[in-house]
């Protein structure tokens, strides 16, 4: 509860000062509030799951929910993400050269680790830092909500993912005990991501990896742990080492339309596809498979080929605005990192 001490108030601006203060107060006392296990009868069903399935104590898992707060933003956010934005407002936040500065600096400073990474892994160093330039701004935004607070609410709350959202819950509360923290000492993002990369529980319970050999797996203050994560993510979900991105391609006729909403998964070949007016640029293996992307430009829509690794970096984000901003970030950072002296 909020407790403030005001002095006597004088004049109308000093009382509409005051107004206006009890109003902030009022909204922000409403915007959160402590879970009612009586409300919310499907906690006390995960609670008991979480008994059955994975012994842990309902006198404990009643007392850590009771701490927990629903967070009416949250849901606010999820249903106005960035990455439904058009491509050319969506690019703005994220390749700049602010980004592309500290890009820079954030490679710099972990050289031989990026370079073992790709050694190890297979995933060129740009690609892992514009990763963690997208998701947290090389560290430095890791997110502001308690990820217990985020996950319970999204459980509660979410129309549509309500399942995908309680299986993360129970995922965190694994790796929770796990890294033997408290759960609620955890922050990351309004969707339940946290540290470095932004891994959601599972990602992080299946893919960190300990890179630096303290023997733990720490993405929530290591970059050396974060670059070795994201590189075992992308190789684990088929990343093709020094293969393609994307490619330019050109466009004939009106048959190409319906491929525009057929996914980001290349499952045509370019022979395949040149049937449907998409023109690559000359010298692309006819065998290659590869999906149509299209995106807001400015001045009208925009196409680009994508091949294998395209749709990896979907598989991190699902966005196609998420997976080109990662692709054109890392390229500047390949050009400014190999043309910038040491």
């Amino acid at each position: 509860m909020l407790h403030t001490t005001t002095a006597p108030i004088a004049g109308k601006s000093s009382q509409r000062c005051a107004l206006a203060l009890l109003w902030l107060m009022t909204l922000a006392a409403a915007s959160a509030h402590a879970v009612e296990r009586s409300q919310y009868p499907e906690l006390g069903d995960f609670i008991q799951h979480m008994v059955v399935k994975h012994d842990m104590r309902a006198a404990d898992l009643s007392a850590l929910f009771a701490q927990v707060e629903i967070k009416p933003d949250i849901i606010t956010a999820m249903e106005r993400p960035k990455e439904a934005l058009p491509w050319y407002e969506y690019r703005k936040i994220f390749v700049t050269d602010e980004s592309v500065r500290l890009g820079i600096k954030f490679w710099k400073a972990n050289d031989a680790t990026l370079m073992r990474a790709a050694k190890e892994f297979g995933v060129d160093p740009a690609i892992v830092v514009a990763i963690i330039g997208v998701e947290t701004r090389y560290g430095k935004n890791v997110g502001g909500y308690r990820v217990l607070d985020a996950l319970t609410t999204l459980t509660l709350k979410s129309a549509d993912r309500a399942d995908f959202f309680r299986g993360e819950l129970e995922e965190f509360l694994l790796l929770a005990q796990e890294l033997e923290v408290d759960p609620l000492s955890i922050k990351g993002s309004y969707a339940g991501a946290m540290g470095v990369p932004q891994f959601m529980p599972s990602s992080y319970r299946r893919y960190a990896v300990d890179f630096d050999g303290d023997h733990k797996r720490n993405l929530l203050t290591s970059n050396t742990d974060a670059i070795g994560s994201v590189a075992n993510y992308f190789k684990a979900h088929g990343w093709l080492k020094s293969e393609a991105v994307t490619d330019d391609v050109q466009l004939e006729g009106s048959l190409y339309s319906w491929l525009e909403s057929a996914g980001n998964e290349p499952t045509l070949n370019i022979s395949q596809l040149k049937k449907y007016g998409v023109i690559p640029i000359e010298g692309i293996d006819l065998k290659q498979l590869a999906a149509l992307i299209t995106l807001e430009g400015e001045s009208g829509p925009m196409h680009r080929l994508g091949y294998n690794n395209f749709y990896v970096i979907t598989r991190y984000n699902r966005s196609k605005r998420y997976a080109m901003a990662v692709y054109e970030l890392s390229r500047q950072l390949h050009q400014q990192y190999y043309e910038t002296p040491p």
